[in-house]
């Protein structure tokens, strides 16, 4: 068997592309971190700068010399982008940990209800009035509709973990309530998406497939959740040398095997991450193994993936900032009023810190950008809405950390006391 491989100038124009790529992630991400703003809006932004907004429309030729050199280097590129959606899944999936402390069973509990169940149902009214301007070419109202309420209601966890390990209060109780919460929220809500991209493939609405979809996804996730409650109890150790190898096969395998399940490429990242956080839990050099893989994901997939993302911007066409403004004024005010409301009829929290839950459920980072890229992939939504997604996150995720800063300059326990006279050691 012989492999067909590419022309040497064509390798040449693809390392340049990636260059290119990586180095605008680079330093406007690392320009972000220096006004403390998230390094993912800064990796985005790096990668518009190449595309429609900014290099096409001023040296439209020297972006497609670039990026468009020879006619197959967008999926090669492609392949690069699914790797830093994979790997950056996986990291997901690793490090989600639901830790419910008995104390914050009400808070948590009217947190989900208040930031997913409510801003969903509330926002269902709105479809129709963006359905036309923001549908995609497989023209499935129904997958739409998924999408539309998940954008509204999603929470990011890699962003709220960043900016809460950054403030210094990842071990407070309102950060284990808000992570906690968000795990089930995005849990729910990959379901949902999964779903959504099932009904679209299938170009009809079918309740008896949808069905099988939603409760095929739903078990899988709690098989392996409970398997891994079981394995926690089992010492089963990998060698340093073969942990990487262990994880990438693992990883490649279980995303092929399920896809004949209808499973997504993100969610079976997901799951594997998952599985491989419970197997090697009594493993105390397990986390730093697989620091090392998000470490290099973080460095190269990752960037390149978000950079890609941001390269398909384009705010100077099919682009309303009108429509942008007001899905984000509906999908913000929805997920803060809904958790709002929620909160105060439900706990006894001080009016401050349900505030900050509100603002905080509002981050929509990562997983909003996942969103967006995996909906757009599969003609869900289309350009426009994909913008708007973008945007949607990039706005919201910087609104939040910043307010949170601004909270703790003013009261530094207010992460730490939730309610009126509560002093917590």
């Amino acid at each position: 068997m012989k492999l067909a491989t590419l022309a040497d100038s064509e390798i040449m124009m693809t390392l340049t592309a990636l260059a290119c790529l990586l180095a605008g992630a680079f330093l406007v991400g690392r320009l972000f971190e220096k006004i403390q703003a998230p390094k993912v809006v800064g990796e985005i932004i790096g990668g518009m700068l190449f595309g429609g907004t900014f290099l096409g429309a001023v040296a439209p030729g020297l972006m497609e010399s670039i990026f468009n050199s020879y006619s197959e280097e967008g999926k090669v590129l492609n392949i690069f982008y699914q790797l830093g959606l994979s790997f950056l899944m996986f990291s997901s999936g690793y490090n989600t940990k639901i830790d419910l402390q008995k104390k914050n069973t009400r808070i948590f509990l009217s947190l989900f209800i208040g930031s997913t169940i409510i801003p969903m149902a509330a926002g269902l009214p709105f479809v129709n009035s963006f359905a036309p301007y923001f549908i995609g070419e497989a023209d499935s109202h129904a997958a739409f509709l998924l999408v539309f309420i998940i954008g509204i209601a999603i929470t990011s966890i890699p962003v709220i973990s960043k900016i809460f390990f950054d403030m210094g209060i990842i071990n407070t109780r309102f950060a284990n309530v808000v992570l906690t919460a968000s795990t089930l929220q995005d849990l729910c809500l990959w379901i949902l998406l999964n779903t959504a991209i099932d009904i679209a493939l299938s170009e009809e609405l079918n309740i008896g497939n949808m069905c099988i979809v939603i409760f095929l996804t739903l078990t899988l996730f709690l098989l392996v959740h409970f398997a891994g409650r079981k394995l926690e109890k089992v010492d089963i150790r990998i060698d340093n040398s073969s942990f990487m190898q262990v994880c990438f096969i693992s990883l490649f395998v279980i995303v092929a095997a399920l896809s004949y399940l209808k499973i997504n490429i993100m969610y079976s990242a997901f799951l594997t991450g998952y599985i491989i956080r419970s197997i090697t839990n009594k493993d105390k050099n397990a986390e730093e193994k697989v620091k090392c893989i998000t470490d290099f994901s973080f460095s190269f997939f990752v960037p390149v993936y978000f950079a890609l993302v941001g390269i398909q911007l384009n705010l100077l066409h099919n682009f309303s900032l009108l429509r942008f403004l007001i899905f984000f004024a509906i999908a913000f005010a929805l997920e803060w009023v809904g958790t709002v409301l929620v909160l105060l009829a439900a706990t006894k929290l001080r009016k401050k810190v349900v505030w900050n839950f509100g603002i905080t459920m509002n981050a929509r980072g990562g997983p909003g950008i996942v969103l967006a890229t995996v909906a757009y992939n599969y003609g869900i939504i289309n350009v426009e809405f994909f913008t708007v997604l973008i945007l949607t996150t990039m706005l919201s995720s910087l609104l939040a950390g910043y307010w949170l800063r601004g909270q703790q300059k003013k009261d530094e326990t207010i992460f730490e006391n939730l309610t009126e006279g509560e002093q917590i050691s």
